[in-house]
């Protein structure tokens, strides 16, 4: 259990960091990267809790779906490449304290809602190939549907991107 935690706290580090230099970069490419590294961290947690569909969809729909989506957005916007410095606004002084104050509602939240309660200890363990089976099995034919639909968007993306 001491590895599991210290697995925790290394990934939970790099969370934090990449999703500081989220916010803090001025390059929209390089913060859709650090965003994936935030997300990958994610997909490691779960793989700590021990699942791994659950890690594996992370890595399908949010790190390659939603951040394709993200840089088609950029594409498409045709918004410049490298640093820019306009992005800032005047009210990041303003927003620093209300985030702390929001941190700290929900960590009281968290911490009234739940108290010293424990999950529930189980003695059946279901497969990644159940759910699976469960979940791909009578939607199969839609989300094969969902991939042409993704594909076309994407094909359609690169040409209205391009420049002539």
């Amino acid at each position: 259990m001491i590895a599991q935690n210290i697995g925790f706290w290394i990934i939970a580090i790099v969370m934090i960091v990449a999703a500081l230099r989220v916010v803090t970069t001025n390059n929209v490419v390089h913060a859709a990267l650090w965003l994936v590294v935030v997300l990958a961290g994610a997909a490691a947690q779960y793989i700590l809790l021990a699942a791994e569909f659950v890690a594996v969809t992370q890595v399908l729909v949010y790190i390659g779906a939603v951040m394709v989506l993200f840089l088609f957005g950029t594409m498409l916007t045709r918004a410049r490449i490298g640093a820019e410095s306009d992005l800032n606004n005047s009210y990041k002084k303003l927003g620093i304290p209300v985030a702390l104050v929001m941190l700290a509602a929900m960590g009281l939240a968290l911490v009234s809602s739940f108290g010293d309660e424990k999950l529930p200890q189980t003695s059946t363990v279901v497969s990644s190939q159940e759910i699976s089976d469960q979940i791909f099995g009578p939607y199969l034919l839609p989300f094969w549907a969902l991939s042409f639909v993704l594909l076309a968007a994407v094909v359609g993306a690169i040409v209205l991107a391009r420049k002539d």
